[in-house]
């Protein structure tokens, strides 16, 4: 999995044997600055794009293949006991109101180079039938963490934020809520040089801005209804830019980004998973401390903690999900959730790229 916070790639190994996944290994692979550079710039058009996406794809193909061979090292297994690779490869552009989403990194080459069966292109069958191909981890969601008696909500903060709403004797619903950690992270590398806020420690020192976050708030996908999904396609730098004045304090803006974040999974669990117990953190925001603390003085009712506590590492959750996506590929079962995306009907998701 390479999200869209664009730091790297989380591999995982998990055997699906047992009632519950059992992760075996897992390896993080960060992205270098260039790279990074190269997939953002992959999100607007530019000359000579067609050429430079392919070109991306298979570095990243050649990265992920460095992943699934340093995981193996860790472990006794060989290629020949991996049964597949799913591979959610990397978004550059999320369009379902047009009928696509593009996510790069040439699976056919992560095939050939790894020796292992590749599931990949996950979201583009649910875009099919007439969903939004995200967010497509609830139905894992539903599969390890649905409780018969407690109200449980999944909330997963990478580059965007989306929920996963598993209330007892209801039908599971999840959408994406907004930007988690891409414009606090754009914003904290651009002021300070570091790839992200430590424990929200940035954030912490400045104070938020209320005419700016009002402004902020006013973004008409907030108020939409589910089914929705979002992306850097909206939330990005220049998205952001068109609402400063130019005189705020770096400090404060990075406080009132965090605050955005913050209000709009807030709102999203109130209006939307009335009756929520427990609310459980994964992705890269779990680990910010203030972002963390806020969001529980904001739910009082609910206990806010990590996925961790739930026996599953919230930095690999979503790696772990696209493993079971591949899995139910494997076994012809529809893996998205209608009531989630949108889709007209249950999809089996992934195209296969036989070793």
């Amino acid at each position: 999995m390479s999200g869209t916070s664009l730091d790297g790639i989380d591999a995982v190994l998990v055997d699906f044997k047992k009632d519950n996944p059992e992760l075996i290994s897992q390896v993080f692979l960060p992205f270098e600055e260039p790279l990074k550079l190269a997939l953002l710039a992959l999100h607007q058009p530019s000359h000579n794009e067609l050429h430079q996406t392919q070109l991306v794809a298979n570095q990243l193909a050649r990265l992920y293949a460095v992943a699934v061979n340093s995981l193996l090292a860790k472990t006794a297994y060989t290629t020949g006991q991996i049964r597949a690779t799913g591979c959610h490869g990397q978004t550059i552009r999320h369009c379902p109101e047009h009928g696509y989403t593009l996510q790069i990194g040439n699976a056919a080459l992560l095939a050939e180079l790894t020796g292992i069966t590749v599931v990949s292109d996950f979201r583009s069958r649910d875009i099919a039938a007439g969903g939004q191909g995200a967010p497509l981890v609830p139905a894992f969601h539903d599969r390890i963490f649905r409780h018969a008696g407690i109200h449980r909500v999944i909330v997963n903060i990478g580059g965007i934020s989306n929920l996963t709403n598993l209330a007892p004797n209801q039908t599971t619903s999840g959408f994406d809520c907004g930007p988690g950690n891409l414009l606090m992270d754009a914003w904290c590398m651009q002021h300070k040089g570091n790839p992200y806020d430590k424990n929200g420690a940035w954030a912490a020192s400045g104070e938020i801005l209320p005419s700016l976050l009002a402004q902020l708030l006013q973004e008409s996908f907030f108020t939409l209804p589910p089914p929705k999904s979002s992306g850097r396609d909206l939330f990005n730098m220049d998205w952001l830019r068109s609402k400063l004045q130019g005189t705020e304090s770096a400090a404060d803006v990075q406080a009132t980004l965090l605050e955005l974040t913050c209000r709009t999974i807030t709102e999203a669990i109130v209006s939307q998973c009335q009756g929520a117990e427990a609310i459980y953190l994964c992705g890269g925001g779990a680990h910010n401390l203030t972002l963390r603390q806020r969001l529980t003085s904001l739910l009082p009712d609910c206990s806010v903690q990590t996925t961790n506590t739930l026996g599953v590492d919230s930095d690999f959750l979503e790696a772990i999900a696209f493993a079971w996506l591949a899995q139910q590929n494997f076994l012809h079962i529809a893996a998205n959730l209608p009531h989630v995306t949108g889709a007209r009907h249950p999809c089996i998701l992934g195209a296969v790229y036989q070793a």
